[in-house]
């Protein structure tokens, strides 16, 4: 029998620098960060990430808005922003009958395949999205490759990008498009930020170049380029079989009468589809599936509470919408992964780090660190003063430390330092966090 790793002894600190990061040493070891006032959770994190490198990171947040600003100010803090990567929430409610923008599942589709390339990011999401069911990650991997001087078969190509998913079009527009014009073929792929136009010689890719959808003009040229599923789900004569045969053990009753069935049969792809991705597989994933064992996670105090509350929610409207003979729906604890088992795996497999804007007050088998941030008074300009950084100016003559302003734009920094000129302290100014 394995004997459960040795952690720490309770130990409670108190530091005044936030740049003092204690972080778990291993994985099932818990610290906890509190007294994160303001965006300092975002700094230490920041901190932390350089002391770890080596490691993915996966931070929770409470909703996909916390989520967007999480990613925001953990970019400004970090010295490589590039670091760091936000998942997106579907933007969905569970058993919706309309499924996401076509630009959410290609931004999605694109961090799934860098996680299952090995990538290590710092990885942000909603608490919500970890529910979701994700498509295993050999299905993300399974890419198609073209490079410039590569030979190509035009029709092969066809037939290769209808069975990914994507619609051949007249004109590409959307993510998942792809149209044909004799020696050109142009092509919207999953992941990436514009459309890309592949030039035939004869049956030689002559070139690769990324184009405008408006003006139809070539740009930036490339060497290779991967092509990912359309979908979190397989489309192919192999996947719709998969699923008529497991849709037919899982639901009673004649299956041509219900939309679903009749539309994917059809190789359509319905509204909501999404809520039938078990269906697909024979087994499906979740986030965590995606990164490495031994990863750091950030969490939220609550995160329990807000998982359950999106249990709750997708409970709640399962037994409000599971009425429609055309839409049977799948259950909650086969369309979502239920929070206890999600917890459980946070808990045992990764180094956890739990986060409180609050001061933590005991230990509860942590190791706790308390930073001494608090909330700047108010020092909003009043534009009808005669002196509208008036209070600004006060807080930043009795503070004894280094401050950084913040501004909108170039224009508005520009009015801030001449604001503040002319007093005992002279402001300077700096392009980012690195600067300062």
């Amino acid at each position: 029998m394995r004997r459960p790793p040795q952690l720490p002894q309770q130990v409670v600190v108190t530091t005044t620098d936030i740049r003092q990061t204690v972080l778990p040493s291993q994985a099932g070891h818990r610290v906890a960060w509190g007294a994160l006032r303001g965006s300092a959770d975002a700094l230490a994190i920041a901190q932390g990430h350089r002391h770890a490198r080596d490691r993915a990171w996966l931070v929770v947040c409470p909703s996909p808005a916390e989520a967007d600003r999480m990613a925001a100010r953990l970019a400004f803090y970090h010295r490589d922003p590039a670091q760091v990567m936000l998942f997106p929430d579907a933007e969905t409610l569970p058993y919706d009958s309309f499924s996401p923008h076509p630009d959410l599942v290609s931004e999605r589709l694109r961090r799934l395949a860098e996680l299952a390339r090995g990538e290590r990011p710092m990885l942000v999401v909603s608490a919500a999205t970890l529910l979701a069911r994700l498509p295993p990650p050999a299905y993300v991997a399974r890419s198609l490759s073209l490079a410039v001087g590569q030979t190509l078969d035009s029709v092969a190509l066809r037939r290769q990008l209808d069975t990914a998913g994507y619609a051949h079009v007249s004109q590409v527009m959307e993510h998942g498009e792809f149209a044909v014009r004799g020696s050109l073929i142009d092509l919207f792929p999953m992941g990436e930020s514009a459309p890309v136009r592949i030039d035939l010689f004869d049956d030689t890719i002559d070139s690769l170049k990324r184009f405008d959808t408006e003006s139809q003009r070539s740009s930036e040229p490339l060497q290779r380029l991967e092509i990912l599923p359309a979908r979190e789900f397989p489309l192919d004569e192999t996947g719709i079989r998969a699923f008529r045969q497991r849709f037919r053990a899982r639901f009673e009753g004649d299956p041509a009468r219900t939309l679903i069935y009749r539309e994917v049969s059809a190789g359509n792809a319905p509204g909501g589809i999404e809520y039938y991705l078990p269906l697909f597989f024979e087994e499906t994933a979740s986030l965590l599936d995606y990164l490495p064992a031994d990863s750091v996670v950030c969490l939220p105090t609550d995160v329990a509470a807000l998982l359950e509350a999106q249990w709750q929610q997708a409970c709640e409207r399962h037994e409000q919408m599971a009425v429609d003979p055309e839409r049977p729906l799948l259950p909650p604890e086969e369309a979502f992964w239920s929070p206890a088992p999600l917890l459980a795996r946070l808990g045992e497999e990764h180094r956890r780090i739990e986060l409180s804007r609050t001061a933590w007050t005991d230990a509860d088998g942590r190791e706790v660190i308390n930073y001494a941030t608090a909330l700047p008074p108010p020092v909003a300009f009043d534009q009808r003063a005669e002196q509208p950084a008036a209070r600004l100016a006060a807080f930043l003559e009795q503070f004894h430390g280094r401050v950084l302003i913040a501004a909108e734009s170039a224009g508005r920094r520009e009015m801030i330092l001449e604001l503040l000129r002319g007093r005992d302290f002279e402001p300077v100014a700096c392009t980012d966090w690195a600067d300062f």
